[in-house]
């Protein structure tokens, strides 16, 4: 299964649009991502959302990844509808990390008002991503709860080191327009999925 270009090119959006952008290898995407997303674009009321599928997490091992494409077509079933696209463009910049990413996008889409989606597990171990404070000072960032790691994220060194660019739930709607670093941890439904365990039992373990 080869990748169509059209999953190679940045997305379009019209100028002054709200976009959340929500990465991950999704390997594979499952039901715990689509309510991230949901919960993302209904809060914080965004006019797009991109979702990035990686060429791979730098933290992670990629024995038996899945094709780009294959997890590109698992994702684009899982999340269908007019304002979320689904896309694999990183791997066609070559890009590894989440701040090259942000980078070249202010670059390319100076217009657009971006917000980085990432569940609160994702949250916890921000402080290993590659130039994570460079990321909290360049774009907002919106965290959505995930079961058992409500305390760690909010306890980590991001959470933390920045505690007082935190807004209230309240203002999340606020939060695609505000000058980062500034973030906003929305509570809501949740789901146990995890690709993990989803391998796990596709594998048979």
């Amino acid at each position: 299964m080869s990748l169509a270009p059209r999953y190679l090119r940045i997305p379009n959006a019209p100028a002054g649009a709200t976009v959340g952008l929500f990465g991950g290898s999704f390997d594979p995407p499952h039901e715990g991502h689509r309510l991230v997303a949901q919960s993302a674009m209904r809060r914080l009321r965004l006019d797009r959302l991109w979702w990035l599928v990686s060429p791979g997490n730098p933290l992670k091992r990629h024995d038996g990844l899945r094709p780009l494409a294959e997890r590109v077509a698992l994702s684009r079933a899982l999340m269908p509808g007019r304002r979320a696209e689904v896309t694999g463009f990183e791997a066609a910049y070559r890009l590894r990390y989440t701040a090259d990413l942000v980078r070249l996008l202010r670059r390319e889409r100076p217009l657009l008002h971006f917000v980085w989606i990432m569940g609160a597990d994702s949250l916890a171990g921000f402080h290993r991503w590659q130039d994570w404070r460079e990321i909290a000072g360049s774009v907002p960032i919106a965290v959505i709860d995930r079961p058992g790691s409500t305390l760690s994220s909010l306890a980590s060194p991001m959470g933390l080191q920045f505690k007082s660019a935190r807004i209230a739930e309240a203002d999340a709607v606020l939060l695609p327009r505000l000058r980062p670093p500034a973030w906003v941890f929305l509570h809501g439904p949740r789901s146990w999925a995890s690709s993990t365990a989803l391998r796990a039992k596709l594998e048979g373990k």
